[in-house]
């Protein structure tokens, strides 16, 4: 199972030490770094710094929100990071969820699925530059119509570096699981566990068996997980580093009638968990909201604890489909996370 190190989006402000962790995840052997956008940061100037500074480690985006572009800029600044990386870029996309898309971005949400397998569509023609960029769909049409009349088929005046250059999508759903798997090259999942793994893998697979399908199994797909991994001696303790997140994500992120991390939680078998945590949250009583969290719950999602712990726990993550690890951290934490898992 690879490594990879995901830096995030910044809070207030830069993320302190991003660089001098990426160059030590880099040293360590790892084997991709990733950045990620909600309504603060955007997700390709990072890595394009960290990019200039390393030679070997891939550079992915965990991820871009589509709405936040059209489909051919995304598509320009993915050939734009592909070239000037040398081939080390992968472009991860995601829908985000309405309180972001129509609330900062002041895009229509409804359709994701739909939405999405257009945008690739379009994406995939940018890279390929077989032939000017046509597409006459239910959301995206170029070249528009009922503007001036004006517009005109172009194709990209670079060159990509590669045509095939690697698509990962973010999908919590089974629907959107299976679509990554359908037209993408990579799946990134978010609060993943070994328990769920039948549940997913299902998923999966109804979307390689469908027809045109770029795969027809897990062969060459990637699953890149982002999965908190915390070496210390006090498992409570560590747990406690990862509440305050979870308790965001399942109680915040996203309004109560539709939040993809909630759903999750409740089909992990922590339904009542969820609610109490989203109830509590909504209403400002947020510490409450981190205390609802068990241990448990941390621990079906996260590698935490004393090393043999995290070693032992390691081989249900092996048996699963993910492929990569995605860990976060500074450069030490990085260095001690990486000796748990050789």
């Amino acid at each position: 199972m690879k490594l990879g190190f995901h830096l995030g989006y910044w809070g207030s402000g830069p993320i302190p030490g991003a660089r001098e962790s990426v160059l030590e995840a880099e040293r360590l052997g790892f084997d991709s770094v990733w950045s990620a956008e909600a309504y603060g940061s955007d997700a390709f100037t990072p890595l394009a710094w960290v990019g200039a500074a390393t030679s070997r480690i891939k550079l992915g985006t965990n991820i871009v929100q589509m709405s936040a572009r059209t489909p051919t800029a995304t598509a320009m600044s993915a050939l734009t990071m592909d070239h000037l990386s040398g081939g080390r870029f992968v472009l991860g996309l995601g829908a985000s969820g309405p309180q972001v898309v129509e609330g900062w971005y002041g895009q229509p949400y409804p359709k994701p699925l739909a939405r999405t397998r257009e945008y690739v569509e379009i994406v995939r023609k940018v890279l390929a530059r077989e032939e000017p960029v046509t597409i006459d769909g239910q959301f995206f049409q170029l070249p528009l119509q009922g503007g001036t009349g004006l517009g005109k088929p172009l194709k990209p005046t670079v060159h990509p570096l590669r045509a095939d250059l690697p698509i990962y999508l973010a999908a919590e759903g089974p629907k959107n699981v299976a679509l990554a798997a359908e037209i993408c090259d990579g799946w990134l999942p978010l609060f993943f566990s070994p328990k769920s793994d039948a549940f997913y893998r299902a998923a999966l697979e109804e979307g390689f068996a469908r027809p045109g399908a770029r795969r027809s199994s897990l062969d060459g797909f990637e699953v890149a997980a982002s999965v908190p991994v915390i070496v210390h001696d006090d498992v409570e303790e560590a747990a406690s580093f990862i509440k305050p997140a979870l308790a965001l994500y399942i109680g915040g992120m996203g309004a109560k009638s539709v939040n993809f991390h909630h759903d999750v939680f409740a089909r992990l078998g922590y339904a009542d968990v969820a609610d109490q945590v989203q109830e509590l949250y909504l209403a400002g009583r947020k510490e409450e909201a981190v205390k609802a969290i068990p241990t448990s719950l941390v621990e079906d999602t996260s590698l935490i604890g004393p090393a043999e712990k995290i070693r032992e726990e390691l081989s249900a993550w092996e048996d699963t489909v993910v492929t990569t690890l995605l860990l976060r951290g500074d450069a030490g934490s990085l260095a001690k996370a990486a000796k748990a898992l050789s």
